[in-house]
């Protein structure tokens, strides 16, 4: 099983890659995937029926009771049947159904591909966490289908629409999930379905009734039950093989099954019957209703959907053992007609333009295959005899007559068959309603042109109808298929006889039945309808929608948006003094409420300074200092120095109480953020005005008071409020016994906690991304070009300087006495202007580069056992690149960094992964470690601790980080200032622009077109 789903998301990534090969053909490759797992599922059929169950379980996080169970019963591998197989027929029916010319196939195809592995990992996972995820990836990849059509309004909105109602039941059934597996002490499905008598009858019987309740939210939202149906019509505007396998035979089956899934176990909770019977009866009568009053075919099935979906509701959950297989014996039929009639709908479509019943008209004189074909469909979808529909439907008529015979049952029992029969009859009503709309001759309308079917293209919907007959003709294997489901229901009254007996068999010829009589009656009632089809679509006229699920969803989501803009109006004022005073203002109060009401006594042994250590006292002094110089700075430069300051003064602070790696490690951030701030203020007025003054500077004085005295004491307090032995006593053990290494900091960040530093490296590559994107427009600072190829001393020179003024004089002493009469000591030094070069800055920046890229891996591969690491490390390259840029520029940069900064973070980000995933491909555990020691010749004994391997992605992402910062701060606002310095000089006069950017006395005049490659004189050369 997690073979297959492994092959289905590989082969979906390499699906776009297949397509600019092969063309639409490639859906051919991706229709293999599905058919071989479903070769692989007919060979599993010994397993499953001899054993009862086929399980594989691998373990993901062992203390959180995660892990990776699937396990395939009767019920999953019925399921896998239509997942699987109508999956395949549908890739090989888009072959066909799209153009050459269609874009975005390659995308499409793997969200398909997709989809299909993610609904077999749906029906046959065995952990109720673990079940979640894989709905929630069919919710997304059925949103990215039904809105494959971007460039249409109705798509998107439809997409959107489906995601926010299945998505909202999702989440009321994850807090369902948790709530019983909690309640079980499992989350693994089988054994929660074991203890559910225990549950149920138990003292948590309530809390079990409610958590089942929040499941079902989920499933009907799924499912599109009502009052949740109007989204399945909507997702018509995705393309028709989605709708043939998404919305008839898959995604909306999920629902279904949960309720199948559950209902052995749960199916005697309070509130099952009422919402399963209730709502999946207003479901099919509303539905059926609804068909009957569209003109487009496609909605006439869609709307045929929403009722079949709760009439299957109804079965799978009514909790008997002749309902249990009558329900998934409807469910094998439904999703075979169904997806037939689709694929019907879009040939249709495909071949002649419309789907109009009202433009329709002697398709069936165009085509006789097609109509025989989707006659098959809907025939079996109305319950004909001989077909698979009126097998599955006598078998639900018949559970239902004894539903409505059991005393248990009530007056409700009759009332649920009548509403069962006037559903079936509605349903017989539309389905000859599609067979007319679509094939019909229809006075006084054209004749439709029609295009000719290629075999190819009839192919799927051909397969799937004689599988119907099959089907219905010979409905043992089926009844095989279904029966150790439906014993799961068998009562254990002594008299009630074996598990077979109590569920029925699947027949086509049961004899003269109450249920046969009750389809006569559906036969003749819905063809009267039929055929007064006029007459009831003037009643239908005549009823005016007085409930309309898309309009109050509409106005829920309206409603919605005018409470977010009322509150984002109050709260969301572009005022930083505002939001900040009401962060810290709760940041103080709520901490400071606890400990009041707590009403702890302060720890013993409280000193406010170490004796041993004096200077701790001069530190701080220089921390307040430097953080009250902040606030009175005037200047932006300055009140970043001041915070810088106190930065420093924590980190030796750090190092005075023995804490070598935090004090490395915040100096080395420190320094970093510095640079940052300074090359973000140039774009920002130097000095600091509009300052909060008057009563509010009293108001903050008094807010950041209370909130770092508050902090002060919350510290003492949590830590005199110990009362168990701190986890942090173990770590030096683990860290040497466990990591190998005698750094207990940087083994805690690589391999105790590598899952923490594993999501702070992921969001230093989303914030670097996030940097780049408010920056950049045309790319991610990967444009620029090679430093040869611009002129020299054409970068960052001073422009606009009035020809004959002083300063034009002082500017040519001093360029000519900045070019320098050799080599630039740097590779881009030669591109900046000689005013800008500092000939000291060069030379210490070409002396320590080097060195400061060595210490740095040093700090690398040093630092599981002394201080540094892959953090360290990388901050330590990223300040040596920033040396580089700010000594020679941005062209300076591209020469020490030719790979991109996204390809850095990519890569680090990669890395870490790897060391992460290869343990579990080795039978270990995620980000286990291992210690290997070997003896290598000159170097001795070797000691290698493979999480070194995590670090070395950390040190990537960092630097590749830095780079971005550098580039996005640095480099990308250097060019736009020398743009806008390039676009002042194109209004002065020629003479002036020329005479302000005279490189040097008595130089040549040339035009100063920065990039341009010239050639330069030999002087220049020298």
């Amino acid at each position: 099983m997690i073979t297959v789903l492994a092959v289905h998301f590989s082969v979906a990534v390499l699906a776009p890659l297949l397509f600019r090969s092969w063309g639409r053909n490639a859906f051919y490759g991706l229709a293999a995937v599905p058919a071989a797992s479903f070769a692989w599922l007919l060979l599993q059929h010994g397993p499953v029926y001899s054993g009862g169950s086929i399980s594989e379980v691998v373990p993901w996080i062992p203390g959180l009771k995660l892990e990776l169970a699937f396990r395939m019963d009767a019920l999953a591998w019925v399921m896998s049947l239509l997942v699987l197989g109508v999956g395949s027929l549908v890739l090989v029916y888009c072959a066909r159904y799209f153009k050459k010319k269609d874009q975005d196939l390659g995308a499409f195809g793997a969200q398909l591909l997709a989809f299909a592995g993610a609904m077999f990992g749906l029906v046959v996972a065995d952990d109720l966490l673990l079940l979640f995820i894989f709905w929630e990836l069919t919710t997304i990849l059925s949103y990215l289908l039904i809105g494959f059509a971007r460039t249409r309004l109705a798509a998107r909105r439809s997409a959107l629409q489906a995601l926010m109602v299945t998505t909202a039941g999702g989440l009321a059934m994850l807090v369902g999930l948790i709530m019983l597996g909690h309640t079980a002490g499992t989350y693994r499905i089988s054994a929660i379905l074991e203890q559910a008598p225990a549950l149920v009858s138990g003292g948590s019987g309530a809390l079990v009734g409610a958590a089942v309740v929040l499941i079902l939210v989920g499933a009907i939202t799924k499912s599109a039950l009502v009052p949740f149906h109007f989204w399945l019509p909507g997702a018509m505007a995705a393309p028709t093989p989605v709708s043939a396998y998404l919305h008839a035979a898959a995604m909306v089956k999920a629902g279904i099954y949960l309720v199948a899934r559950l209902a052995p176990g749960f199916s005697e909770t309070v509130y099952w019957q009422p919402v399963v019977l209730g709502l999946g009866l207003a479901t099919m009568l509303v539905g059926g209703y609804r068909a009957l009053r569209q003109t487009d075919i496609k909605l006439i099935l869609a709307y045929g959907t929403v009722s079949q979906l709760g009439f299957l509701t109804m079965v799978v959950g009514l909790g008997t053992p002749d309902a249990a297989l009558a329900g998934l014996a409807m469910l094998l039929a439904h999703g075979l007609f169904k997806a037939t009639l689709f694929l019907v709908v879009g040939i249709i479509d495909h071949q002649s333009g419309t789907r109009d019943v009202r433009k329709l008209s002697g398709v069936f004189r165009s085509s006789r295959a097609l109509a025989i074909v989707a006659a098959i469909g809907a025939a079996s979808m109305a319950g004909v005899p001989l077909l698979g529909g009126f097998v599955a439907k006598e078998s639900v008529l018949e559970a239902f007559v004894h539903h409505a015979g059991d005393p248990a049952a009530g007056p409700w029992g009759i009332v649920v068959l009548a509403g069962l029969v006037l559903g079936s009859v509605l349903t017989f009503a539309y389905s000859a309603r599609f067979m007319w709309g679509a094939f019909a001759d229809k006075p006084g309308v054209e004749p439709t042109p029609f295009k000719a079917i290629r075999p190819s293209f009839l192919a799927a919907p051909a397969i799937l109808s004689l599988l119907t007959i099959i089907y219905g003709v010979w409905p043992v294997p089926v009844d095989a298929w279904i029966q150790p489901y439906a014993a799961l229901f068998a009562s254990n009254a002594p008299d009630a006889g074996t598990a077979a007996e109590q569920a029925g068999h699947l027949a086509l010829w049961h004899g003269f039945t109450p249920a046969l009589g009750l389809t006569a009656l559906t036969f003749v009632l819905g063809l009267a309808m039929y055929l007064g089809r006029e007459a009831v679509s003037r009643a239908q006229s005549h009823v005016p929608p007085w409930v309309d699920g898309d309009k109050a969803y509409q106005l829920t989501v309206g409603a919605l948006d005018d409470v977010a803009v009322w509150i984002t109006g109050r709260t969301q004022r572009g005022s930083l003094y505002y939001y900040l005073a009401v962060i810290l203002t709760v940041a103080f109060v709520l901490p400071l409420s606890a400990i009041l009401v707590a009403g702890k006594p302060l720890p013993e042994g409280i000193y406010l300074l170490d004796p041993g250590s004096p200077l701790q006292l001069v530190v701080g002094a220089g921390i307040v200092i430097g953080a009250l110089a902040a606030v009175k700075a005037n200047k932006r430069f300055l009140a970043v120095l001041m915070v810088s300051v106190t930065g420093y003064g924590i980190a030796l602070m750090f190092a005075l109480q023995g804490a070598p790696d935090l004090a490395l490690t915040q100096m080395l951030v420190e320094t970093i953020i510095l640079v940052a701030f300074v090359l973000a203020m140039r774009s920002l007025p130097a000095e600091l005005r509009d300052r909060t003054g008057g009563k509010y500077r009293v108001v903050r004085v008094i807010i950041g008071l209370c909130f770092g005295i508050t902090m002060v004491v919350a510290a003492i307090y949590a830590m005199g409020a110990r009362i168990a032995t701190p986890v942090a006593l173990e770590f030096p053990r683990l860290a040497y016994e466990g990591g190998g290494g005698l750094n207990i900091v940087n083994v805690t960040l690589v391999d105790i906690r590598a899952w923490d530093t594993f999501g702070e490296i992921t969001v230093l590559a989303l914030a670097a991304t996030g940097v780049a994107s408010l920056i950049f427009v045309r790319g991610r600072g990967d444009r620029i070009r090679n430093a040869a190829t611009v002129a020299e001393g054409t970068v960052g020179r001073y422009r606009g300087v009035n020809p004959g003024s002083r300063d034009a004089a002082a500017l040519a002493v001093s360029r000519k006495f900045a070019a320098p009469a050799r080599d630039a000591w740097i590779v881009a030094g030669r591109t900046l202007a000689p005013e800008r070069r500092s000939i000291i800055f060069e030379v210490v920046t070409r002396l320590i580069f080097h060195s400061m890229i060595i210490f740095s891996l040093y700090l690398l591969l040093a630092g599981h056992n002394l201080p540094g690491g892959g953090f360290a490390g990388g901050l330590t390259a990223g300040l040596a690149l920033t040396i580089r840029y700010l000594a020679g520029g941005r062209f300076e940069l591209s020469e020490a960094t030719p790979v991109s900064a996204g390809a850095l973070l990519g890569v680090g980000l990669a890395v870490a992964s790897s060391s992460g995933v290869v343990p579990l491909l080795l039978g270990g555990q995620v980000f286990q470690t291992a210690i290997i020691e070997l003896w290598l010749p000159v170097f001795g004994d070797i000691k290698f601790v493979t999480s070194t391997i995590f670090d070395i992605g950390v040190y990537i992402v960092v630097v590749g980080l830095v780079l971005d910062v550098l580039r996005s701060l640095g480099a990308e606002i250097d060019e736009h200032f020398e743009e806008r310095s390039a676009g002042h000089d194109a209004d002065l006069p020629a003479e002036q622009e020329y005479a302000g950017n005279a490189p040097a006395a008595g130089a040549a005049p040339e035009r100063e077109t920065e990039g341009a490659a010239v050639e330069t004189t030999a002087k220049g050369q020298a």
